[in-house]
Order: structure tokens, then sequence, then C-alpha cells
């Protein structure tokens, strides 16, 4: 038997959650997939509110997942106690609101997602997620899962899959909004995608209007981010996983307008 999972990458801005209301059930219903992980963290541009949230499970979401964006907006954190189906990264100070993986049913038995998050680059320090992980997949016990690893460094990235091959089915990347040509499976089993790109405006600096990142880059006085107006691309990418094995058979990325 075989799990079919639809991971989408960040959500950028109102726009980006219209065109996932738009696009998410066509794709799920064209892949026939029986599961679908879509990170959410900048819904608002930077951060997701309740409403959002809500918004997205209503296009199609099984679970959402966040990042560095998590806190900026305050008033999700009550939601993220309340909601079993949100997850922020792992690796956050445990006395934090929300949690980080958790076990969901599924047409073809359960799943474990988790959410981790990267330090390369990073402004803030959280524990290390190659430690923390290995709590985790302990406590999961062997069912197949799925990680979101939202991180700067391609490197820090790529070596989590390896870190993590044969231990988990799949590891996709997310936070750098720009989906990568390297979709595979490692050689011990595990999909791997080092970014799936982001949701949101196609022409766009990772979400952004061009001009207001090009006049950060040039150093000039800029004003507050803004999502950048127009036509939106969904990018993620679809994971087939052996129920019996574990082991993922197949990767392919997703993209749609």
């Amino acid at each position: 038997m075989q799990l079919s999972i639809l991971a989408v990458g960040d959500v950028v801005g109102n726009s980006g959650v219209q065109c996932l209301t738009h696009s998410l059930r066509g794709l799920k219903k064209l892949y026939n997939a029986d599961f679908c992980v879509v990170n959410g963290e900048n819904a608002s541009g930077v951060g997701l509110t309740p409403a959002q949230a809500e918004q997205i499970f209503d296009a199609g979401a099984d679970v959402i997942t966040l990042g560095n964006h998590t806190w900026n907006r305050r008033e999700i954190c009550p939601y993220l106690d309340d909601c079993g189906y949100i997850l922020r990264p792992a690796n956050f100070q445990p006395s934090l609101p929300g949690r980080g993986y958790g076990v969901f049913e599924t047409s073809k038995g359960p799943v474990g997602v988790v959410n981790l998050i990267g330090r390369c680059s990073m402004d803030f320090n959280p524990d290390n997620p190659f430690r923390v992980v290995d709590r985790i997949l302990a406590e999961l016990g062997d069912i197949p899962i799925v990680v979101d690893f939202h991180a700067e460094a391609t490197s820090e990235k790529l070596a989590m899959g390896y870190y993590l091959d044969g231990k988990i089915s799949c590891l996709w990347g997310t936070h750098t909004h720009v989906p990568t040509a390297d979709e595979q499976i490692l050689p011990k089993g595990t999909g791997y995608q080092t970014d799936l790109g982001m949701t949101g405006p196609i022409h766009s600096v990772i979400g952004v209007r061009p001009e207001q990142s090009v006049a950060m880059f040039r150093g000039e006085l800029t004003s507050r981010f803004e999502v950048a107006p127009g036509k939106c691309r969904l990018c993620g990418a679809l994971f087939i996983i052996d129920t019996a094995t574990r082991r993922c058979v197949n990767v392919e990325r997703v993209m749609a307008e």
C-alpha cells in the first residue's frame, strides 16, 4: 500500500492564501493525495493569524507547519495550544505554546509529522535540531514519518536529510521560498527536497515587492516590506511512501497557478 503526501511551501500573504484556496483541492484530487502538509508561517507576510489558519485548513490542509515567524502574530499563541493540527518547530523551548510534532490519521494509517527549525544564519538560538529529532523519533516509533525542516542554509538541510536517511520517510525544506531542483530519494530510502518554494506572488523577491528588496540591497531607506501584488503560484512536492517499508518510492515537484 502506498501513502501519498502533498507538501506545500510557505504561504505568503493573503494572496497566497487565496491561491491555496483556489488550487489545493484540485491538486489533491489530481495527485490522489492522502494527506497534505502546508507551511503557513508567512500568511500575514510575517506570521499567521488564527483566521488565516482556518482558511488554510478550509483550503484542504491536514496539518499546518510554521517557522521563524511563528511568534510575529502573538494572537496565534492560544490557537497553537488549542488546535492539534498546527505545529511550530519542535526545537523551540518546550515552555512555549504549542507542539512540534504529532501523529495523524490518514486513510492509509497513521503518519508522524515533525516541524524543525535550523540554526545557521537565523537570528535566534533554538535547541539543536539534530539532537531534538532523535528524541522525537524514539517516541513516534515505527510509522511513516515526515519532516518539515525550516532552515536558511542548504548545507544544514542536506546534512539533516542524510542524518535522517533511512530513519524517516521524507524530509523537505522550507523558508527560502525558492524551489530547488534536487528532489530525490536518498540512498537509504528517504525522500528529499532542499526547498519546496513558496505559495505566493510570482513577480516578487521571495514574496516582497521587488522595488523594496532592491532598495534594501542598495542600502537605501525602505518602508515596511509589503507582499507583492499580482498573480500567485503554488509550489510544493508530492512524496509517495510504501507503508510496508516506510520508504519513499517517488518524489515529484508540484506547481500550480
